[in-house]
C-alpha cells in the first residue's frame, strides 16, 4: 500500500425513512458533496430488507409522533442511529424523541452544512440538536427535584393520564383542553398537579421523565 495514500473514509450507510420517496432525490442533492455517504430511501414496512444502515434520517411526514416512531425504529435497528427532521415542531415533541432514542434533531429548513455536521457528529456516537434545545434540555434536567414517590410509579387519576398523553405528545394546552371537553385553566390545574406527583418543575421536565421512566406504558394510558 502507497504510504502517501490515505484509505478512504468508510461509507456511512444512511436511510431516509419518510411517506415521500421524492425526499430522497432533495436530500441526495443537499449531501452530494460527501462522498462517503450512500443514501436510500425506506418505508417502515420494508426496513426489514436492509441489512446494514448507520443512520435513520426520520422524517415527521406522517402525521404520527416522532417519540413512537423512534421506538419502533430502535425496535428494528438497534444498532442504528437516529436523526429526527421537522419543521415549526414542539420542543416538547423533539425532546420526546431524543429521550425515546432519537440522536439528534436537525429542521429540515437547515443548511447542507448542518445536515452534514449532525450526521457525522452521530455517527461518531455524539448528538445533535441546537442550542436552544441544548438549553431546554438542561433546564429540564434541573427542573427534575427529585420524584416524591418511591418503588414504584406515581398514582394518576383516568383524567391526568389522559393530559400526561397529550402532553407528552407535544400538544399546547388548548389542544389538550378542546378534545377533553375542558377549559384550558382546567388543564393548567392537571398540568401542576402532575409535575408535583412526577417532581420536577416544568412540563419539558415532565414529558421527558414520563417517558424516560415509562410512565406511558400501555397498562397506563
Amino acid at each position: 500500500m502507497n504510504p502517501g495514500k490515505q484509505s478512504p473514509e468508510p461509507a456511512i450507510h444512511l436511510v431516509i425513512v419518510d411517506s415521500d420517496p421524492l425526499r430522497l432525490i432533495g436530500f441526495r442533492a443537499l449531501l452530494e458533496s460527501e462522498p462517503d455517504f450512500e443514501l436510500t430511501y425506506a418505508s417502515f414496512s420494508d426496513l426489514d430488507h436492509h441489512n446494514h444502515i448507520d443512520i435513520i434520517l426520520l422524517g415527521n411526514q406522517r402525521g404520527q409522533n416522532l417519540f413512537d416512531d423512534a421506538v419502533k425504529l430502535k425496535a428494528l435497528h438497534p444498532g442504528a442511529q437516529i436523526i429526527a427532521i421537522g419543521c415549526g415542531m414542539h420542543d416538547e415533541t423533539i425532546l420526546a424523541a431524543l429521550a425515546c432514542g432519537a440522536k439528534g434533531y436537525v429542521d429540515e429548513a437547515a443548511s447542507a452544512g448542518e445536515f452534514i455536521s449532525a450526521v457525522r457528529a452521530v455517527s461518531r456516537g455524539s448528538v445533535w440538536f441546537s442550542r436552544k434545545l441544548l438549553s431546554i434540555f438542561v433546564e429540564s434536567a434541573s427542573g427534575v427535584v427529585g420524584s416524591p414517590f418511591s418503588g414504584g410509579s406515581p398514582a394518576f387519576t383516568p383524567r391526568e393520564k389522559e393530559v400526561l398523553e397529550m402532553l407528552v405528545d407535544g400538544r399546547p394546552n388548548r389542544e389538550i383542553a378542546e378534545p377533553l371537553g375542558i377549559e384550558v385553566r382546567t388543564v393548567k390545574a392537571h398540568v401542576a398537579k402532575l409535575m408535583r406527583k412526577v417532581g420536577v418543575r416544568n412540563r419539558i421536565a415532565l414529558s421527558t421523565y414520563a417517558i424516560s421512566h415509562s410512565l406511558l406504558s400501555s397498562g397506563q394510558v
